[in-house]
């Protein structure tokens, strides 16, 4: 039997709107198996994005605990979970979030230089071969403005790779992709979780997709239905 990566115990969410205090997320409790592929769906304003976050240890939560493994992110400092979040977590926006600066390349090997591990063979190798791997062999040198939807979806995908994580944050992965980027993207997230054993959580409209899953998570305002 898979051992739990994550537990979710009692997570809540809540913003101050002036006078009122706006609860996104309600006593979330759930927990994740290794190896697992989850989707989570819902209508907008459910919470789901702000749940993948507080997941990452990106946004901490009101009141609750998010464990990993056994440890609670949110007992750790700031640099240490940041450094967590760099080794063991990837994250994959809706936006992509490459940087215009940076050729495709660099854009994959960005979380490995901020590990400082800049000008280390194998890390360049690695990124080589996940570009390679996803049909972007001849798109190393260009930046994201002369690359297409699909494959800056599929640069922000290698780059959430590079440090080789165990878990695999998905947000909105293929909402702004046409259906066959968007298959694509789903086909390869598959491969991810049943080749290479990574635990995937996917946010996603799409009922399609969610179906793919191995399992479905149902937010409406801020409450899991199922």
């Amino acid at each position: 039997m898979s051992k739990n990566i994550i537990k979710v115990n009692g997570i809540c969410k809540s913003y101050r709107d002036n006078a009122s205090n706006l609860e996104v997320l309600k006593d979330i409790n759930f927990t994740v198996a290794e190896g697992e592929f989850l989707a989570i769906q819902g209508p907008s304003g459910a919470g789901k994005s702000t749940l993948l976050h507080i997941l990452g240890g990106l946004d901490n939560p009101t009141r609750g605990e998010v464990y990993f493994e056994g440890a609670d992110i949110y007992g750790l400092d700031e640099n240490a979970r940041s450094s967590f979040r760099n080794r063991k977590i990837g994250f994959v926006f809706q936006f992509f979030h490459l940087l215009p600066e940076l050729t495709a390349l660099e854009n994959v090997l960005l979380p490995s230089i901020l590990r400082n591990w800049w000008g280390k063979k194998k890390d360049l190798e690695f990124a080589r071969h996940l570009l390679e791997r996803l049909g972007l062999s001849q798109r190393l040198g260009h930046r994201p403005q002369a690359l297409s939807g699909g494959e800056q979806q599929r640069v922000a995908l290698c780059r959430a790779l590079i440090n080789r994580p165990q878990l695999l944050l998905c947000d909105e992965p293929t909402g702004n992709l046409d259906s066959e980027n968007g298959k694509i993207i789903l086909q390869l997230l598959m491969e991810l979780n049943q080749k290479e054993k990574i635990t995937v959580l996917m946010v996603t409209h799409d009922k399609d997709i969610a179906k793919a899953s191995g399992r479905i998570i149902h937010l409406k305002d801020g409450i899991i239905l199922n």
